[in-house]
């Protein structure tokens, strides 16, 4: 009997473990199969190509104004974090021809409305003045700079209004009836001449050729009033082609390479109207160069109808300016950084323009319509959250490269020139964790390693340990609130 025992004891205490084991495997694969499919499947098509990256940027009104006076160091400290490839990579700026107000309203309105940054210089104070060359001198200090550090930017040009004295209300930022244009009919062509004459100038005095020239801007809103915050100039769409059709020509005589670029409407319901109004007056495309348009609002079904538009058109795309908004969710600080990320996606992945550019860099007093905020007058700044969820996209997706499909709004992806890197970028906007799969299948082989960078509630563009490539399949789970960037080696001319 106690032999007996012994040995039932012995076998038990050999099978015991084993049952237990048995079921510790048992709910792992049925957690591993949980999670499985739980998760989020990306596949990305390289085969389904989309527009070719021409580049990132910001408009220079206001903050370069503002800062151009700053001491020498801060400002190439500054454009050395906006320009550098390792930082921002940012290589397109909008230069704003100002307009310059009525020398009475001085510290007046615009001030008391956007700060004194709002007042920007004209170079001509009448029709027959003399122009003033010294004018707005910290913006193209600004300009020279990012020049020299970046000899391949991009710029334009760009109006927010003609000088006061062409205008109907003798006022810069608009007319008595912000529904009604405010440039005097017999000053369409001197208007003409006058950015003409601006972006001539900096071609012979600094070798700064623009790219484009945009004589209008947001011009068919109706928030361009007498008296108003910022310089503003309301165009119906046919005081527009009026304008093109006298621009066009002074332009082609000028010697530049400038081209025309319109019309750079507030939102993406007032893009589609004057896009089908140039098309159905059968003449404007053929004088524009280039397609503006600003994302402060619009659906993703108006993000693809403009698509369409712009691609029967066969021109060049930017979406020249944007920035919060536009959203149901109400949010500030860093999640509202990352749906203006959202944003992005979707003017990528649906509208495809080749270029995306920030209304502002730098901010005073918050941290949701700059990538930097700062006191223009101390000459103080920091980097906020909002300067690392940027360069997730600007650093990485770099000039050249060109979108590719992939089946999650939530995503963009990108393939270098010579179709050696990959590059993912994921949006997680939610509270919560989310789990994706990233399907390779369509790479006959990648690198065993994928490098990635994040930025979330606690990191800021901070590269983490390498996940491993498993099946042509990667695994993540994305924190809550955060925006991650993968790197993926792949052999040349291995996409399938």
């Amino acid at each position: 009997m106690k032999k007996s025992n012994a040995n039932n004891m012995k076998f038990l205490f050999f099978t015991f473990p084993l049952s237990i084991l048995f079921l510790f495997s048992a709910c792992s694969n049925q957690n591993e199969l949980k999670e499985s499919q739980n998760r989020i499947q990306i596949n990305i098509n390289p085969n389904q190509t989309h527009q070719t990256i021409e580049g990132w940027g910001s408009s220079l009104c206001w903050w370069a104004g503002q800062v151009g006076n700053w001491k020498e160091s801060k400002i190439d400290s500054l454009i050395d974090m906006i320009t550098s490839p390792d930082k921002l990579n940012m290589n397109i700026f909008r230069y704003n021809i100002g307009g310059g107000d009525d020398p009475s309203h001085a510290d007046g309105h615009m001030v008391k409305g956007k700060g004194k940054r709002a007042e920007m210089e004209g170079f001509k104070e009448s029709a027959y003045a003399p122009y003033n060359w010294k004018a707005d001198e910290t913006q193209r200090i600004i300009m020279l700079k990012i020049k020299e550090k970046r000899p391949d930017a991009v710029f334009e040009a760009f109006s927010n209004s003609p000088p006061y004295w062409m205008t109907i209300s003798g006022c810069s930022a608009g007319n008595v009836d912000p529904k009604k244009d405010n440039l005097k009919p017999e000053y369409y062509a001197a208007f003409c001449d006058y950015l003409i004459d601006v972006c001539k100038f900096y071609k012979e005095e600094y070798g700064i050729e623009f790219k484009t020239l945009e004589p209008f801007n947001e011009s068919t809103s109706a928030y361009w009033n007498y008296l108003g915050s910022q310089e503003g100039c309301h165009f119906e769409p046919e005081t527009q082609m009026k304008i093109i059709r006298l621009l066009y020509p002074k332009l082609q005589a000028s010697g530049l390479k400038t081209v025309i670029s319109a019309s750079d409407e507030t939102n993406l319901r007032s893009t589609i109207k004057v896009l089908n109004d140039y098309q159905e007056a059968g003449d404007i495309f053929d004088k524009i160069g280039q397609i503006n348009t600003h994302t402060y609002s619009g659906t993703n079904e108006q993000r693809v109808e403009v698509k369409s538009l712009v691609e029967a058109t066969g021109k060049t795309f930017w979406q020249s300016e944007t920035g919060p908004g536009g959203w149901k969710e109400k949010a500030s600080g860093f999640k509202n950084n990352l749906l203006l990320t959202r944003k992005l996606f979707d003017d990528m992945n649906l509208m495809q323009p080749q270029a995306w550019l920030d209304w502002q860099l730098m901010e005073e007093n918050n941290d949701v319509w700059g990538l930097i905020r700062c006191n223009f007058k101390t000459q103080e700044y920091d980097i906020v959250k909002n300067f690392y969820v940027r360069m997730q996209i600007t650093r990485f997706f770099k000039q050249g490269y060109t979108f590719i499909e992939t089946n999650y709004g939530s995503a963009i992806a990108a393939l270098n020139p010579d179709k050696t890197e990959l590059l993912v970028a994921l949006n997680n906007t939610t509270d919560t964790i989310q789990s994706f799969q990233l399907n390779l299948d369509s790479f006959d082989e990648t690198a065993k390693q994928v490098h990635l960078f994040r930025t979330s509630t606690y990191e800021n563009c901070l590269e983490l340990v390498p996940l491993v490539v498993q099946k042509q399949a990667i695994n993540y789970a994305a924190p809550a609130l955060s925006l991650t960037t993968f790197i993926v080696q792949l052999k040349k001319n291995e996409v399938r």
